[in-house]
């Protein structure tokens, strides 16, 4: 029996276009599936990004600078979407409404009202299936820590953080880009952009923020334009949001960080859990390393490191001895969009599913505290 194809559209080839275009072609580097991406038509109002996909992709029957042509097209079953944020709850929408399946970027509109404006359309065509995307959860270590949460391994949680940190926005010299122009990044700066990537995990596990104080940092107010003319940058860079978190009969901090401004870090990606009976961090920057420590009352405390291998949700043809790395996670990402489109939720190979709208949802809430909070400088109730 053949495998299922899933004829995908593309609109916004830039990089993480680009880069769901090598996960299709590596896609025989998975194991054991029975369905297969196969992208069909592409999308961008540069119509110079074309010819990296129309020369490495010969299932491409329509290019175009109208996305609409895909929403028309019989050749789409699916869309990845990857466009800025004030595009969103425009370009979302219609193609949900298409009745094409959507994996779309973060952070699923560019605000509050337009997120709940793609949920609503969302609920209104129930047969269409939409994820985020969000890569970091399928890495060996962070399904490690799931792993370990659903065990309830660690005693009374005395504190939790997560975060994405960048360092290429320390250069002053960096010419402006639309992430640091409210009209199209939003007010949220670096917490629209990278805040999914550490609440993804606290959000799937039931971590949900009751009240929220966060730092915002401006750090570089001017950057060059393309003439070199100095203009304002508008969005925050940094954002440190203190977190108070109850679940259960437990109530705990939470720390998230969304830097673009980090020093040495280079889409650096980390998650650190301390309890009582067990504690557990990882960070990408030492990217096999796992740390825990299991503490018994009276004994001793101590850090353990593992070094992790190729562990993956969908099996691999790499051996198990070698590293993974942010490809393998959009890999593995695509993997469970695709299984849930050609299988369903419920009988997907693996239980981990893409991040969801209802959580986009979360974020969003999450994210327009943070947003309040750091303008008044007080706690807000999320």
């Amino acid at each position: 029996m053949g495998k299922k194809i899933l004829r995908f559209g593309v609109i916004g080839l830039g990089l993480m276009g680009r880069e769901f275009g090598s996960a299709s072609a590596r896609w025989c580097h998975l194991l054991n599936l029975d369905f297969i991406p196969k992208i069909t038509a592409i999308c961008d109002t540069n119509e110079k990004l074309f010819d990296w996909f129309t020369s490495n992709f010969d299932s491409i029957t329509v290019k175009t600078s109208d996305y609409h042509d895909l929403l028309n097209s019989d050749e789409v079953d699916a869309i990845y979407c990857a466009v800025p944020h004030n595009l969103h709850a425009q370009v979302y929408t219609d193609i949900i409404k298409a009745g094409k399946h959507l994996l779309g970027e973060k952070p699923f509109g560019i605000d509050l009202a337009a997120n709940e404006h793609i949920l609503e359309v969302i609920r209104q065509h129930p047969n269409v299936m939409v994820a985020c995307s969000s890569e970091f959860p399928f890495f060996p270590a962070a399904q490690r820590i799931l792993r370990y949460i659903d065990e309830d391994r660690f005693g009374t949680i005395i504190e939790a953080s997560s975060g994405l940190l960048h360092s290429s926005d320390l250069d002053p010299n960096k010419k402006i880009n639309w992430k640091r122009m409210i009209a199209m990044n939003g007010e949220y700066g670096s917490m629209g952009d990278l805040g999914m990537h550490a609440l993804h995990i606290p959000l799937r596990v039931g971590w949900m923020p009751q009240q929220v104080h966060a730092q915002l940092s401006n750090i570089i107010t001017q950057r060059p334009d393309a003439s070199g003319a100095m203009v304002p940058c508008e969005t925050w860079d940094n954002a440190t949001i203190c977190c108070d978190v109850q679940t259960g009969n437990q109530q705990f901090p939470m720390y998230i960080q969304t830097y673009r401004v980090s020093p040495g870090d280079t889409n650096t990606w980390y998650m650190r859990i301390l309890g009582t009976k067990f504690s557990v961090e990882y960070t990408t920057k030492y990217p096999k390393t796992l740390r825990t420590m299991q503490y018994i009352a009276s004994g001793e405390q101590a850090w353990q490191v593992l070094d992790l291998g190729y562990e993956t949700p969908y099996p691999t043809i790499t051996g198990g001895i070698f590293e993974f790395g942010c490809s393998d996670g959009l890999l593995q990402m695509w993997a469970a969009f695709c299984d849930q489109l050609a299988n369903g939720r419920d009988k997907m190979l693996q239980p981990f599913y893409c991040a969801t709208p209802d959580e986009t949802h979360l974020h969003h809430r999450v994210l327009t505290a943070a947003l309040q909070s750091g303008k008044t400088k007080q706690v807000v109730t999320v």
